[in-house]
């Protein structure tokens, strides 16, 4: 069984997906969803959906090992970053080489780095009249959306979108190709510890 860990930070409608996308595969289930929002909507969706929902604080998370153990005892193949927003510490990324992956809402590299998620990137997108965005899955390394890119999907900005319009765009993107993408991921498995790279 490969073991999929999220890590969220707001509503979870990605985290819901997932989970509802491998409720009823036989060989991948998401075990834990994290998120260092104790208010967070996504614990909620856990509740509901009968998935361990924890959450941390800053202290936890990157000063001291208290959530690097956490994950070491649910053996992740996969951590999925979904709508997450702090930057994942070094050892964490160091610890989980190649298993950690982020879903952001733009074509990067356009529209990456910190502060830029949400309707940030909507904003921006339309206000510098882009005729097209989209989402993309790449590896998490120490630098804020800079990680090998593993997929992208495209949708069209028309000139009189709105910032939710683009919003409305994104959002079905992410819940038609997301769990596919970490599908394919976790498929291509050939260890514990790695991954093929395409």
């Amino acid at each position: 069984m490969k073991q999929i860990v999220i890590f969220a930070s707001g509503s979870g409608s990605n985290a819901e997906n997932l989970i509802t996308y491998f409720k009823n595969t036989q060989n991948i289930r998401v075990v834990a969803v994290l998120t260092n929002n104790p208010h967070a909507k996504v614990l909620d969706r856990c509740k509901n959906l009968n998935v361990s929902g924890l959450s941390f604080n800053r202290t936890s998370f990157y000063d001291t090992t208290h959530v690097e153990s956490l994950l070491i005892s649910l053996n992740p193949d996969l951590i999925v970053l979904a709508g997450f927003l702090w930057k994942f510490p070094d050892n964490l990324i160091a610890f989980f080489p190649n298993k950690i992956i982020n879903i952001h809402p733009a074509l990067l590299p356009k529209y990456g780095g910190k502060g830029m998620y949400g309707m940030h990137v909507h904003q921006a997108v339309v206000a510098n009249k882009e005729t097209e965005t989209g989402i993309t899955t790449h590896y998490v390394n120490e630098h804020y959306d800079e990680g090998a890119i593993i997929f992208q999907a495209k949708c069209a900005v028309n000139s009189s979108d709105t910032p939710e319009d683009v919003a409305a765009k994104i959002h079905k993107l992410e819940m038609l190709h997301f769990p596919k993408v970490v599908e394919q991921l976790l498929d291509s498995v050939v260890s514990n510890s790695e991954f093929h790279k395409s």
